[in-house]
């Protein structure tokens, strides 16, 4: 009796372990397309390329960040969604350019089914990007930034 009840215990453990759980049973995350939508977003600023600014970027974007004045102290910057297409058509004309050793880095925290959320680093400091899956495509909601202190510009 004692055999068979173990017996019974080994294998609805392994039953058990080898069942899917729900985790395993969802497809895996699209890592390469949240990745596209933060590199898209930092060369559409770099090159002035609004096809790939408004390709990454949700028309609802909530951004605004930080940037240190002359006098030292940080001073809240909004960034409303007309200033992506400002800025592009600035860089387009010569202004607002990166340098040439521009750093042009992107870091993937955490990408979900639905959800991702990365950083990227630029010539103008650094950008927190929140993300969501839009019509199957990465879209940008939310982003927090930082500029580099004056004398690191």
């Amino acid at each position: 009796m004692r055999l068979c009840r173990l017996l019974q215990l080994v294998v609805a453990t392994a039953l058990w372990a080898a069942a899917p759980t729900s985790i395993d049973a969802q497809p895996a995350p699209d890592r390469a397309g949240a990745e596209r939508a933060a590199l898209d977003y930092i060369e559409g600023f770099y090159e002035g390329d609004t096809v790939k600014l408004y390709r990454s970027v949700s028309p609802e974007v909530l951004k605004f960040g930080y940037s240190k004045g002359r006098d030292g102290s940080w001073q809240h910057v909004p960034f409303p969604w007309p200033s992506f297409g400002s800025f592009a058509a600035a860089v387009r004309a010569g202004r607002n350019l990166p340098p040439a050793n521009a750093p042009k880095r992107v870091v993937l925290y955490d990408v979900q089914e639905q959800i991702a959320a990365a950083r990227v680093d630029a010539w103008w400091g650094m950008d927190y990007l929140l993300m969501a899956r839009m019509d199957g495509r990465w879209k940008i909601t939310h982003v927090l930034w930082q500029g580099p202190p004056p004398n690191n510009r």
